[in-house]
């Protein structure tokens, strides 16, 4: 069955690995220079902008991919940008099929006009909270301490502050080598305390011991990005023969994986999508999800991300499906909530689709 982009869009989608400041339009970003006053902007034209982006993320280098989140975090330093940012947010994934997102920032990169992190997260909030209600998507915010700032039990508080009023879980970003994740183990172990939620981005940038480190040292639930996991695992003629210690836990144990196809050739992780350690993953029944990383420096959608996974790796209905409920049982919702979207919104949006897509064909 030919999976045409209209289908694709059509289908239900489960996001958990997109960060705030990686999703700007065009349009905002301008927008929001204008009101703020921030006059670096390499260009005011939207179309222009947006090439500018792409072209600077897409590079093989993850030092360049970040260099266009100076632009965009400079232009959310108040309440109402931060607010508009997760509203459009919400609304952009609503358009393309997302039943349920995740979407995480780091609050220590938006105090430039001197707004607490306490503001800043009510207003990324209020902003998802207004999306709810317009659109009728659902999200969850991940806090993020970054490895190189020792900010990080800080942001752990913070977002357990925040819990009940819908941050869901607690994230470790930035430059992996030199900056292990174990230097920030008082924070994850408050986390564990609380009881609360635990992604990590590992195995993006550095090998599978950073991935092993955010596991066992750090007691990740999710992995962010996962790449290099395929270091613990020995393929032969494009199978995988033997799985390493950390790779067999990481299957047995169903540590989700956010992947993200088309960012990490952006950034160089993986060289092209052919060579993409997904297929692997995704034969050998790791819990693996698809996830979109930043949309405006990746010029990407979830419906580009399954049709980029359609072309290169043969994947059909059937596995988007397997792939998105893999994705909604591994979010930080809690479970009846979980099991709630599979059989509400999921399965009969997949069924639905299949009957459709098996009239037409006949």
């Amino acid at each position: 069955m030919k999976l045409d982009k209209e289908l694709l869009v059509s289908l239900p989608k489960v996001l958990l690995h997109e960060h705030l400041d990686g999703v700007l339009r065009p349009q905002s970003v301008t927008d929001l220079a204008r009101d703020v006053k921030y006059t670096g902007l390499p260009t005011n034209d939207p179309d222009a902008l947006s090439q500018w982006f792409f072209r600077g993320a897409n590079q093989g280098s993850l030092a360049k991919y970040l260099e266009g989140f100076a632009h965009t975090i400079a232009v959310m330093q108040t309440e109402e940008a931060l607010q508009r940012v997760a509203y459009e947010q919400a609304e952009d994934l609503s358009r393309d099929g997302v039943v349920y997102f995740e979407t995480r920032f780091a609050p220590v990169f938006h105090t430039q006009k001197g707004l607490t992190h306490q503001q800043i997260v009510s207003a990324v909030l209020k902003g998802l909270e207004r999306g709810r209600k317009d659109f009728g998507i659902a999200s969850g915010l991940i806090i993020c301490a970054m490895r190189n700032m020792n900010t990080s039990l800080e942001m752990a508080e913070l977002a357990v502050d925040f819990r009940a009023r819908g941050v869901v879980g607690f994230d470790l970003a930035g430059e992996e080598g030199g900056y292990p994740a174990k230097k920030h183990v008082d924070a994850f172990h408050y986390i564990q305390r609380e009881n609360f939620n635990i992604t990590i981005h590992a195995g993006e940038g550095y090998g599978k011991e950073s991935i092993w480190q955010a596991i066992q040292y750090c007691g990740a639930h999710r992995i962010g990005h996962g790449t290099r996991l395929i270091d613990d695992i020995a393929v032969v003629d494009g199978k995988a023969v033997k799985l390493g210690d950390l790779a067999q836990y990481v299957l047995d144990k169903r540590i989700p994986l956010e992947i993200c196809l088309l960012s990490n050739v952006h950034t160089g992780a993986t060289p092209t999508l052919a060579e993409h350690p997904f297929k692997i993953l995704y034969q050998e029944k790791f819990r693996v999800t698809l996830n979109t990383d930043n949309r405006l420096m990746s010029r990407t959608s979830m419906s580009q991300e399954f049709e980029a996974a359609a072309e290169t790796f043969g994947l059909s209905l059937d596995d988007f499906e397997r792939i998105t409920i893999n994705a909604m049982k591994s979010s930080f919702l809690p479970y009846k909530e979980r099991i709630h979207f599979i059989y509400s919104a999921i399965k009969p949006g997949y069924a639905r689709i299949a009957n459709r897509s098996g009239q037409m064909s006949v």
